[in-house]
């Protein structure tokens, strides 16, 4: 599956590079997503039936640095390969990379589950399709408005389609997502702390820049050198994390103190202003840039460890699922925020869209700056609260004793 998913990305790449159009380039994407989603479920299911104890805990906390490099100079890298080669040439190095993956993966060790069955196909298409309704909604609200007949009939189906996919799952012979999986405490509270903290990440990773080139005048380059303070940290701090466990130290403790500093520095965000933005955000992007950071180390160890060798694979798709659809929700709900309530304090849905993308209005930069302010204090407020709550549920889960692979209560 590793190998025919970095395949799948390859040909995802190769046809953008060699594309015709912006559709074929669109479509390409997709495949190429669909690839990269293989390559981390069933990458994730390898390392931890190729890794026990120490071991497992260190090759994931490696896999978490490695995604902090991504997130740290994937922009820059993508620029300078765009800058030397044209865009798509840029894509056509992407394609080799990705086929010296598929090779390397040749190497690696097999993986199977004792007991093979039915692919629940019609369990995977509905939480697809459930998914991506409630995205479409979130997209559009803002242009839409939330009220809109097709906002409202998005939102109930996409629900309705999330609750109907929990009922098939109960009664399926080979569910895609095994009820005893999401049962067992441990494992779904080591989850959601990897969902909180990239809820408390990503949103600062995709919106700050354009508030800073906006507040603080900076050209694209320093807001990104800014952005350092945010995204080093989850290049160093993984395997901090993973060796401080390894020698001992608690890794409930250790999440705790991550989930801290992601919802302090969310809740701390809240006093950006324009007139000393980069000043006022430097210590709360390092506090949540160091929570992700140990989440990265530790989550993905300690939540497989709790799961039954032939339920691997399953987990590791439930992980990366969550990671995902984090990723896809919190940018466009951040998104969609930013929008809706610029729209209420200027009045005009046009301009809102222009403000929340860095174009200011000569003449009106101050007025709509103080509404660009206004706008992401209440959704990081927002972010901030939401990580609140889940961090509180997280440590309910994990709490007590230590919980036992298939545990279900």
């Amino acid at each position: 599956m590793f190998i025919v998913a970095a395949l799948v990305f390859a040909a995802g790449f190769l046809v953008t590079a060699l594309s015709p159009s912006i559709v074929v380039i669109d479509v390409a994407r997709i495949v190429s997503g669909a690839g990269g989603a293989g390559i981390m479920a069933a990458g994730g299911a390898i390392l931890a039936s190729s890794y026990d104890g120490a071991a497992r805990n260190r090759a994931f906390a490696l896999m978490g640095t490695m995604a902090g490099i991504g997130i740290a100079i994937g922009p820059t890298l993508s620029g300078l390969l765009i800058d030397a080669t044209g865009w798509r040439g840029g894509f056509a190095v992407y394609t080799v990379v990705s086929l010296l993956v598929s090779l390397g993966a040749t190497r690696a060790r097999e993986s199977r589950a004792d007991v093979s069955g039915p692919v629940d196909r019609a369990g995977s298409a509905l939480f697809v399709a459930a998914l991506s309704l409630l995205m479409f909604a979130l997209l559009e609200a803002p242009a839409l408005g939330w009220l809109h007949p097709v906002i409202l009939i998005a939102e109930i189906a996409g629900l309705a389609g999330l609750a109907l996919f929990g009922v098939m799952q109960r009664r399926s012979p080979a569910p895609v997502l095994a009820p005893a999986l999401v049962a067992n405490r441990g494992f779904l509270g080591w989850s959601l702390a990897t969902l909180t903290t990239s809820i408390g990440f990503l949103g600062v990773l995709v919106f700050l820049p354009t508030y800073l080139q906006s507040a603080a005048e900076l050209s694209p380059s320093a807001a990104g050198a800014a952005m350092l303070l945010l995204t080093a940290p989850v290049l160093v701090v993984p395997m901090v994390a993973v060796t401080l466990v390894n020698k001992g130290m608690s890794p409930r403790l250790l999440i705790m103190i991550a989930l801290t500093l992601v919802v302090a520095g969310n809740l701390w965000l809240t006093a950006l202003n324009a007139d000393h933005a980069v000043t006022v955000v430097a210590a709360p992007m390092v506090m949540i840039g160091i929570g992700m950071g140990a989440s990265f180390g530790i989550t993905d160890g300690q939540a497989m460890s709790l799961v039954l060798a032939e339920a691997v694979g399953m987990a590791a798709g439930f992980l990366n699922t969550l990671r995902g659809a984090a990723e896809a929700l919190v940018i466009a709900a951040f998104g969609a925020s930013l929008a809706g309530l610029l729209s209420v304090k200027l009045g005009d849905t046009s301009r809102a869209a222009a403000v929340g993308a860095g174009r200011l209005t000569p003449g009106a930069e101050a007025e709509e700056l103080d509404a660009f302010t206004w706008s992401w204090q209440l959704t990081q407020l927002g972010i901030g609260l939401l990580c609140l709550l889940l961090s509180v549920i997280v440590i309910v889960l994990i709490r007590g004793r230590a919980a036992t692979p298939g545990e279900t209560t």
